[in-house]
């Protein structure tokens, strides 16, 4: 079982789980999905924990029967407004004459020691780059001469109780949380290329309840933010405007909705069965994009804001990325290019085999970027740091693996 990974997506819209087996190129083979609907979850946040628990049951149950594997743990997907994060600096003196995995380890400590209310828990420290003697700019110190080590971290965090509601829930279901990882985080992983990631770009993964930002530069995550507001917000606008129920609102935004009013056409309309009507009635389809257009352009008004409070909007020369169920509404892209005034590109899994049909869709980018960070973890990263996550001992390791496996940890709860 060292070659299986499994993911478990808990979003607003819907639970999916992922199997998949970890091929000798490093490519995944899904053995196993598990999709159902959410129920319970406003948000990313648990709302009525039994019916959540229910729904994730069913994913896990549906995904354990199709691969014929019985699920113990997995990476689980976190999200909802009260994940927030602040930058940290841990500065040590070199015990050595060159820097080795110790002093790393006691610069991570140093920097994991802020100030956190004792109402939350660090969720990732994700180190964005060391300073030796003064010098800035350097990923990896080991072997370095110099006498002042100071890194400069990346700490997310989140609401405990919120965190232990999901924890609760996938326990309930049979499968203990190994980690959690945050949807963009976990999103960047199959949606970004290596050199984006270099020059600076930002993930924004828009699902049904929340909009999730990370912005990446020189590599490394810079600055991380969830928005509540995503695609559930667009259908209960439409529901509203339209006088609709919610479901058959949800229909009609994915049938007949676009983000840009001035592409679609004055003739165009379609039919709707409104609250209090015997019969069926015509709609401009420019009515229902016009309610769309302005709640997608508010969307990225506020990630826009975000962007500019992080003061890193000037370090994005690739633009953004978008993924999420909701980034498959047509005109989004150009929307968001002209609210942003940048480069803007829709990205979804891919190179996937196996059971994958389904899963090529922005929809399932966070669940698919589970399987991707849980397969990184099996690896030994090549320089600690470069991958933020605790990997499993491999086969005939040095006596001091327990002091790298340490640290690893600090870099990644």
């Amino acid at each position: 079982m060292d070659d299986i990974v499994v993911g478990i997506d808990v979003g607003t819209t819907k639970i999916c789980t992922l199997v998949a087996r970890v091929e000798q190129d490093d490519s995944l083979r899904i053995m196993g999905a598990g999709i159902e609907p959410s129920e319970g979850i406003r948000k990313g946040v648990i709302v009525d924990l039994a019916a959540a628990s229910q729904s994730i049951a069913r994913s896990v149950a549906k995904a354990e029967q199709t691969s014929g594997l019985k699920i113990e743990s997995g990476l689980v997907s976190l999200a909802g407004a009260h994940v927030s994060s602040i930058n940290s600096r841990g500065v040590i003196g070199v015990t050595g004459e060159t820097v080795d995995e110790i002093d790393v380890e006691r610069a991570m400590e140093a920097a994991r020691t802020v100030a956190i209310p004792h109402n939350r828990e660090v969720i990732h420290i994700i180190q964005r780059g060391f300073s030796l003697d003064g010098e800035d700019g350097i990923h990896q110190p080991i072997g370095m001469h110099g006498y002042r080590l100071e890194v400069e971290a990346h700490v997310i965090t989140a609401a405990t109780a919120t965190v232990e509601n999901i924890r609760q829930a996938v326990a309930t279901a049979g499968v203990e949380t190994a980690q959690f990882v945050l949807n963009p985080l976990a999103s960047a992983e199959v949606v970004l290329t290596e050199t984006e990631r270099q020059m600076g770009v930002v993930v924004c993964d828009i699902g049904g309840g929340t909009t999730d930002l990370a912005i990446y530069v020189n590599g490394d995550v810079w600055h991380t933010m969830v928005l509540a507001v995503g695609g559930n917000h667009l259908t209960a606008d439409i529901a509203h405007g339209l006088r609709l129920p919610i479901e058959q609102a949800e229909q009609v935004k994915k049938e007949h909705g676009h983000a840009i009013r001035s592409e679609v056409g004055l003739e165009e309309t379609f039919n709707v069965m409104p609250f209090g009507e015997q019969t069926p009635v015509r709609i401009g389809r420019q009515d229902l994009v016009h309610i769309v257009e302005a709640r997608v352009e508010e969307i990225f008004d506020l990630a826009w804001q975000e962007i500019k409070r992080s003061g890193y909007d000037g370090l994005l020369p690739a633009g953004m990325v978008l993924t999420g169920g909701t980034s498959l509404l047509p005109g989004i892209r150009g929307l968001a290019s002209r609210v942003l005034g940048m480069p803007v590109r829709t990205a979804q899994p891919d190179k996937l085999v196996g059971l994958a049909d389904q899963l090529n869709s922005p929809a399932y980018s966070t669940s698919v970027g589970l399987l991707h960070w849980a397969a990184a973890m099996q690896s030994f990263p090549t320089s600690p740091g470069q991958r933020k996550n605790p990997p499993r001992r491999p086969k005939g390791e040095s006596e001091n693996w327990n002091t790298v496996k340490n640290l690893l940890k600090r870099l990644l709860p």
